[in-house]
């Protein structure tokens, strides 16, 4: 038999980190399909003005630019190391994050 005093931490860690990762990922999701949608309409309105000729794109330095903007991932091992430094919230959250972001 598991002692309660070693339980009802865990399962409260669980669950609150379960809950916590589901909301982080439903919103990082539907932040995504925005911050996308943004991104193909500008990208297509920029596409559409230099058919007609009005502007010239260099994709050389677009491409450039839009490594040095998303090629970077250091910043989520980083979150996602600091997440699971604590197990069962980060198991908890792991999860839900998924499940969300899934849902999402």
């Amino acid at each position: 038999m598991i002692p309660t005093n070693l339980v009802s931490p865990l399962v409260g860690e669980l669950g609150l980190g379960g809950v916590g990762g589901f909301c982080v990922g439903y919103s990082m999701k539907k932040i995504a399909k925005i911050v996308t949608a943004i991104f193909a309409i500008g990208f297509l309105g920029l596409q559409y003005l230099a058919t007609l000729g009005i502007i010239s794109i260099n994709y050389l330095a677009l491409e450039e630019w839009a490594i040095s903007m998303f090629g970077e991932t250091s910043t989520l091992q980083g979150f996602l190391i600091i997440l699971l430094a604590q197990m069962p919230f980060g198991v908890g959250f792991t999860g839900g994050l998924v499940l969300g972001l899934k849902k999402g």
